[in-house]
């Protein structure tokens, strides 16, 4: 373990966060592969055929990320005899599923803090749950036998300010008001588990794995084939309708009549077009380094391997691969006015090169590494912060989506949710306040990009201000609504 040899930011705040892309940042992401590194590999499978003609199934999922492919794997274990079928309108994992850093988490309410704010009541219920969870996760992992380089290291969230180490004792305070396992490092304590100048402080918090987020995918997905899943890839439903006690799904080459679906497209435009005003796309960003050499390796002191978060309002999220990579993203979340998904908005060299700067800063003993791999990817922000479930067509149709970036593990308890309401069944799960109730949706065009964009600003503002909230975010925290990623 090496210790933290490097002087600590000033505590008059003249130490920051670099906003703009330097040189040394530009040069590292210069020659990157722009995509993601977790689909750029060999072991990627081949496409699927996509759906041509007409088809009939017992239920229907629609969509290959996580949330659907988890759903199509439970519905096919609970009862072998019911035929389902996955639509997915790219590649399997193409989407957030494969472009995420690969943290699963217990939390279903995208953090303690956001889950004491929303769901005080039924709380103690969802962190039993998240916890049950996250072991049902690893359990299926093994019982599927997939390989997903599955690390149970925990996270630490850490102060990279002096400023910021009071909220992270207070967290530590609030989760044992609730039984949390969470755990205060301070400084020195950090420094056992990391090297770098920008720890001054962290939370630590043993209900996380680190994943590879493709091989779940992947793994997922042949699974759910040997399970006896018909799963289709370019397969875009462009089209769904109710025709009497059944549903009718188009796609480009074919057509499905189903007795049930299940709707989990994250943030491509939802197929409920009621659905639209509470969810919006923003983009996220992140780089792939090259291998670390064993010097470079024992010069951060990363020996825990924990994943690796920092604390203000734009925040970055970092960790070390199975060939010790670091994956490192964040900062800003970036919506485009009508909710652009274009795909060419997936590389963004000014991002990049910010990044860069500011993962030299995390660690300035990895000056003159390089990257191998930059993208950007899109996440379903809600309001609320946590994915919402919709029960639409007579309860024939069950759409889940809004889980703003904390998907991995949640999207777990996401299917088997909406598996519950599909099938009309009376559970614990359906009972919740959280599943009955829907976040609070953002205006039309062009009030939705101003909103959106004075927040991004005064997230910039407060973290510069060390974490004092304007007018404009107290009003939005005393409403209830957010934007987040």
């Amino acid at each position: 373990m090496a210790p933290n040899n490097f002087h600590a930011a000033s505590l008059d705040g003249s130490d920051a966060w670099a906003e703009a892309p330097t040189a040394r940042g530009t040069a590292m992401v210069s020659g990157a592969t722009p995509a993601p590194y977790w689909l750029d590999r060999p072991e990627r499978p081949a496409p699927r055929p996509r759906l041509a003609g007409q088809a009939s199934a017992d239920l229907v999922v629609v969509g290959g990320g996580f949330t659907g492919l988890w759903t199509a794997v439970q519905a096919a274990e609970a009862d072998p005899a019911r035929s389902v079928m996955l639509l997915e309108g790219d590649r399997i994992a193409e989407g957030a599923s494969g472009r995420n850093g690969g943290f699963c988490s217990a939390s279903l309410t995208h953090g303690l803090s956001n889950g004491i704010d929303r769901y005080a009541d039924e709380l103690p219920e969802l962190l039993r749950m998240g916890v049950a969870t996250l072991e049902e996760i690893r359990t299926a992992i093994a019982r599927l036998g997939i390989d997903a380089d599955v690390e149970r290291t925990g996270e630490l969230d850490l102060a990279s300010f002096e400023w910021q180490v009071p909220d992270l004792e207070e967290a530590v305070a609030e989760g044992k008001r609730f039984g949390q396992p969470l755990r205060f490092l301070d400084a020195a304590e950090v420094a056992q588990h990391v090297s770098s100048p920008m720890a001054h402080g962290a939370v630590y918090d043993p209900d996380v794995m680190m994943i590879d987020p493709a091989k779940l995918a992947w793994g997922l997905a042949a699974a759910a084939e040997r399970l006896g899943v018909r799963v289709h890839e370019h397969s875009e439903v462009t089209a769904i309708a109710s025709v009497g006690d059944r549903v009718h799904l188009r796609t480009g080459y074919g057509s499905v009549d189903t007795a049930k679906v299940v709707i989990a497209t994250a943030a491509s435009k939802p197929l409920r077009r009621k659905l639209r005003y509470l969810m919006v796309p923003v983009w996220d960003y992140a780089l792939m380094t090259e291998p670390l050499t064993e010097k470079q390796l024992a010069s951060i002191g990363w020996s825990g391997r924990q994943g690796l978060a920092d604390s203000g309002n734009r925040f970055h999220y970092f960790r070390l691969t199975a060939d010790d990579r670091i994956l490192f993203g964040g900062w800003d979340a970036v919506y485009h006015y009508g909710g652009d998904t274009d795909p060419r908005r997936a590389q963004r060299p000014s991002e990049f090169g910010l990044l860069a700067e500011h993962l030299l800063q995390v660690f300035p003993q990895l000056e003159g590494i390089k990257a191998s791999h930059t993208w950007g990817g899109i996440i379903d922000t809600c309001s609320r912060f946590n994915n919402f479930w919709d029960v639409s067509m007579g309860g024939k149709a069950v759409s889940v989506l809004g889980f703003t970036g904390l998907g991995v593990g949640a999207s777990h308890f996401g299917a088997r949710t909406a598996l519950d309401l599909v099938d009309g069944l009376d559970t614990e799960r359906t009972r919740l306040k959280m599943v009955q109730s829907k976040p609070i949706p953002f205006p039309p065009e062009p009030l939705r990009w101003f909103g959106i964009t004075v927040t991004r600003h005064q997230f910039a503002r407060a973290d510069r201000n060390k974490g004092k909230r304007g007018v404009w975010l107290k009003a939005m925290d005393a409403a209830g609504i957010g934007f987040d990623s």
